[in-house]
């Protein structure tokens, strides 16, 4: 499938929203956070949800908020939070809610029209994300804006790097994925940064290597709009898609990857699945990941 090449325009990020639970993970998102606000000039709205769960075993009537200790715990993490120094220059407001997590956000997004999410991972794998899921996929297989993902891989290898200087923008040629191209051009071109078109095709006898290799990459030229002033590279290999990826990002130590994500009916158990793409790069990227649904 043929698509046109997208004309490239500058990200307006105003209103961004970055969600906390206050780890490690959640610090490490805070300096994203701060630094694409004075980027930007954006305004930072701070989110914490804290989840409807039983304090008993037995149904009770819910606890009123003033005599609710854990609330009350939740509230002081929060205003500590929100009280960073990194803050004090940039516009911002924390919210407490109490509700399922993509309820609120949801809810969050649309009251404050926020148009970027930041948001940490734990980069949970294997079974324990097959049973758990994962509170970020949640969120970026169903909002309707950009969203960062932070995830643990992140904390020894970058420091809150913004503006990022080597992107990689991986692509399967389906809509979906070129949707995010926009965004990965934009940012390369007004950060003056290295922007890496990669393609990871299925893998192929060894003789068709090279005319696969060749007609893909042209593929990926094409997606280049015309008079673009980033440096790109094509890059085509052969592997399962999300190691691939990982693969090249690690190599090219980029600092952002930029992916098209679809939306699920239900982001259930079939969306936490251990072989899907997105999920997989987000939970063992060496840097940030933005993904843009489709």
């Amino acid at each position: 499938m043929t698509f046109a090449a997208p004309v490239t325009t500058r990200v307006q990020i105003h209103d961004i929203l970055l969600t906390t639970d206050f780890s490690e993970i959640s610090e490490l998102a805070l300096g994203y956070a701060v630094n694409m606000a004075r980027c930007y000039g954006s305004n930072l709205v701070i989110t914490h949800v804290v989840p409807n769960e039983p304090y008993l075993a037995v149904p009770l009537e819910p606890i009123p908020v003033d005599i609710d200790v854990f609330w009350e715990r939740e509230k002081k993490n929060l205003a500590r939070f929100a009280a960073s120094k990194s803050l004090e220059e940039i516009p911002h407001e924390a919210i407490l809610r109490r509700g399922e997590l993509w309820s609120v956000i949801s809810d969050v997004i649309e009251s404050k029209k926020i148009d970027f999410v930041i948001t940490g991972t734990h980069g949970r794998k294997g079974l324990r994300k097959v049973f758990m899921g994962s509170a970020a996929e949640k969120i970026y297989r169903q909002a309707t804006c950009p969203v960062l993902t932070i995830n643990p891989e992140s904390v020894s290898t970058h420091q809150s790097n913004w503006p990022p200087k080597r992107i990689l923008f991986a692509t399967d040629f389906f809509e979906t994925s070129v949707h995010a191209l926009p965004y990965a051009l934009s940012l390369a071109e007004e950060n003056q940064a290295v922007l890496t078109l990669l393609h990871v095709a299925p893998l192929v006898p060894y003789q068709y290597k090279d005319s696969v290799t060749e007609a893909n990459r042209k593929r990926l030229q094409a997606l280049l709009p015309d008079g673009s002033m980033c440096t790109a590279d094509c890059v085509v290999t052969f592997d399962f898609p999300a190691q691939g990826i990982l693969e090249i990002a690690h190599e090219r130590q980029v600092d952002l990857v930029v992916l098209g994500v679809s939306r699920h009916a239900s982001v259930g158990l079939t969306s936490h699945l251990p072989w899907s793409v997105a999920s997989d790069v987000v939970s063992a990227a060496p840097c940030p990941v933005l993904t843009v649904r489709g």
